[in-house]
């Protein structure tokens, strides 16, 4: 699991594989949905969306404080990722099988995948989820059913990793969507070095929505910032 590029493929997939892969920097993927195999990632850039020029835009701002969704955490993980694997406009298919789904949604259960989730008329609409490790998350996907749902699960789960002290929020690639946020790639080299200070962080992912205060504070940081 050194190479760079892509590595073996392989149909089997458990979580301790998945918790040292991340924790090596690589990670995994499946040509199709349909696809039983997956393979493994270890780019030469790395997209990663650091927290201090995190950019929100005003818009986005005034949707967030409106409350126009009920965010919840980890209260519909398997729903989420099922929904991410789904194809979408503008993408008739995705990377995200049968063996990426199973696993992902083991690693909910030891608490290590989180799903951020934005519901209306209590139904999913967007949302996103991602892995922690250590001071690290991980992205992996989103999806959006209503506009600006998957923004704001975005807009939380900032939030939520500033206030509980994670470091990094890996993104895997940039995206144009992402680099409006003011994400970025580094080079691999760089990356690990990010990595590994912050798989070295004993941060702890709370499944809990900000509090309004919290959440108004987090904005306000963003104004000053941006």
């Amino acid at each position: 699991m050194t190479v760079r590029g892509r590595i073996q493929r392989q149909s089997r997939l458990t979580p301790e594989m998945l918790v040292r892969a991340y924790a090596a920097g690589i990670f995994p993927m499946a040509e199709t949905r349909e696809d039983p195999t997956v393979y493994w990632i270890d780019p030469d850039e790395r997209g990663i969306l650091p927290f201090e020029s995190f950019h929100v835009p005003r818009s986005l701002r005034g949707t967030v404080r409106r409350a126009t969704f009920d965010v919840r955490i980890d209260t519909a993980f398997r729903a989420v990722i099922e929904s991410c694997a789904e194809p979408a406009l503008g993408r008739k298919d995705t990377w995200i099988n049968r063996p990426i789904l199973d696993a992902y949604a083991a690693l909910h259960d030891l608490g290590i995948t989180h799903s951020v989730e934005c519901w209306q008329d209590d139904k999913l609409v967007g949302g996103l989820y991602g892995v922690a490790l250590g001071g690290a998350f991980f992205g992996e996907s989103m999806f959006s059913r209503c506009t600006d749902a998957s923004k704001v699960a975005l807009v939380h789960l900032v939030g939520r990793l500033r206030t509980d002290g994670f470091r990094l929020l890996d993104i895997q690639f940039l995206t144009e969507h992402l680099a409006r946020f003011g994400a970025e790639t580094v080079a691999r080299g760089a990356y690990l070095a990010l990595l590994d200070e912050a798989l070295d962080i004993k941060a702890q992912f709370r499944p809990e929505p900000l509090t309004h205060l919290d959440l108004e504070a987090f904005l306000q940081s963003m104004t000053q910032t941006s």
